[in-house]
C-alpha cells in the first residue's frame, strides 16, 4: 500500500509524494516526488513511467519543505529515493535511460 500525501503550492500548482514497496523485497520503500498542475497529473505522470497501481488516498505523508525544494529545483519534476540519507535521483535513472 502506498503512503503518501500532497501540498499545494501558492501558484496553484501541487508537489505529490509517495511512498512505495521497494521492488527488491528488502522491507524498503522508495519515496517519489512529483510537480504537477494537479493531483490527477501528478498520478499520471507516475503512472506513465510504470507504476500503474498508484493511488493517493488522504494526506498522511505530505511532503516536507526539503522536498519541496529538491523536486521544484528540478527540470523534470519527478524524483525519487530508496533511502533518507540518499541524494534525490532523477526518474531517468530508475528507468534506465
Amino acid at each position: 500500500m502506498a503512503g503518501g500525501g500532497f501540498s499545494k503550492l501558492p501558484n496553484g500548482s501541487v508537489v505529490v509524494a509517495l511512498s512505495v514497496p521497494s521492488p527488491l523485497g528488502d522491507g524498503g520503500t522508495v519515496r517519489f516526488l512529483v510537480h504537477a498542475v494537479n493531483r490527477a497529473r501528478a498520478l499520471t505522470r507516475l503512472r506513465n513511467v510504470g507504476l500503474r497501481a498508484v493511488y493517493l488516498r488522504g494526506n498522511a505523508e505530505p511532503p516536507t519543505p526539503d522536498e519541496i525544494t529538491a523536486v521544484l529545483h528540478h527540470p523534470d519534476g519527478l524524483l525519487w529515493r530508496s533511502r533518507p540519507e540518499e541524494l534525490w535521483h532523477p526518474i531517468a535513472l530508475l528507468r534506465g535511460v
